[in-house]
């Protein structure tokens, strides 16, 4: 197979920012996503519905003319997060789902979540209602070993979570081990996991093994090769609690290269891409339109996009070149083989 037309994607879990960053990438995700949940860890934070509809307005306002491409809101979670507050943006179509950040977990969540007794209203309102939570699924103790703290996340936090609040309608974002993959299908259907094109690209030999390559590093970090083997596994059988969430995450290569560099992979030119190149190879490209276009719209209660998208295999592509945004640059996410599939 050469050529392969499926519906236009969405897009999970997408990292816009703000300012000049969203003025530099925005055209990335619009040109291959119809539709992205877009995160709130802005500084400060999107925590209100208010909030939320600023924001909206701003990536809308960014977005070029021939853009076909609706931005899907978030709240972040705090632990002074009023539940009402949810409730009406929720209910005026303002977010589609709230975001739990561990405090500390990753870029900008210094407003997260330190005590979970103090969320527990809001969540209950939320599994109530039906309004889906978003969880970065690792822990921060620094006792933790930094490559098992998703598994101890689950045990230790995800798990007593939904004992306690029955009906909350959980999504295990950016899935990244076998322990986390098990825990989603055996949870039943209220519970789904995103799965980044970069986790399933890249082990994390591919930032260490011959060098630092800070440009691999994300949070949750990527994994041994049997955990990318495991999540390739599930993406291309499309099992239906899985779907694309790229978790593309733009910063300047002057943070990217710091001496305490910033985590994330800027995949959003490159995702689809690298999606076909690896579904192409594990024979399994039929279903690449469940896994990135059908399967999140079903948990999320949306139609399916109208449009489509085409694919086309030739020869290698160049390397991507670096986004500008304002006076910084981004670099794009570069998979480690060649891709030879583009949208056309």
């Amino acid at each position: 197979m050469t050529r392969l037309t499926l519906r236009r994607p969405d897009d999970w879990h997408l990292h816009l920012r703000d300012g000049d960053l969203l003025a530099g990438v925005i055209d990335d995700s619009a040109r291959h996503f119809a539709r992205a949940l877009v995160m709130p860890n802005l500084v400060p934070p999107v925590r209100t519905g208010a909030e939320a509809a600023h924001y909206r307005a701003r990536i809308l306002a960014a977005l070029p003319p021939w853009a076909d491409f609706t931005p899907l809101m978030t709240l972040y979670l705090t632990e002074d997060t009023n539940p009402r507050d949810i409730l009406c943006a929720w209910r005026a179509g303002l977010v589609t789902a709230v975001k739990l950040y561990p405090a500390g977990a990753t870029t900008n969540s210094a407003s997260g979540v330190r005590d979970f007794d103090r969320v527990r209203g809001a969540l209950e309102a939320m599994a109530a209602a039906g309004v889906p939570l978003c969880v970065h699924g690792e822990v921060t103790d620094p006792a933790v070993d930094i490559f098992d703290r998703e598994a101890v996340f689950l045990d230790r936090v995800l798990e007593p979570l939904r004992r306690t609040t029955p009906g909350l309608r959980v999504v295990l974002e950016h899935v990244t081990t076998a322990e986390g993959l098990a825990y989603v299908r055996a949870g039943g259907p209220a519970i789904a996991g995103t799965i980044t094109a970069h986790h399933l690209a890249i082990n994390r030999n591919a930032i260490l093994a011959g060098g630092i390559r800070p440009h691999y590093y994300c949070l949750p970090v990527a994994k041994r090769e049997h955990h990318r083997l495991a999540l390739l596994a599930a993406a291309t059988a499309a099992e239906p609690a899985f779907f694309l969430g790229t978790d593309s995450a733009p910063h300047p290569d002057a943070d990217k290269l710091a001496p305490c560099g910033c985590a994330g992979c800027y995949t959003a030119p490159v995702a689809l891409a690298v999606l076909a190149e690896l579904f192409a190879a594990a024979g399994a490209l039929a279903r690449l339109e469940r896994f990135a276009s059908l399967n999140g719209a079903a948990f999320y209660g949306l139609a399916p996009n109208l449009a489509t998208v085409t694919l086309e295999r030739g020869p290698p592509l160049p390397p991507p070149a670096p986004r500008p945004a304002g006076t910084a640059r981004v670099t794009v996410f570069d998979p480690g083989f060649p891709l030879h599939w583009r949208v056309v």
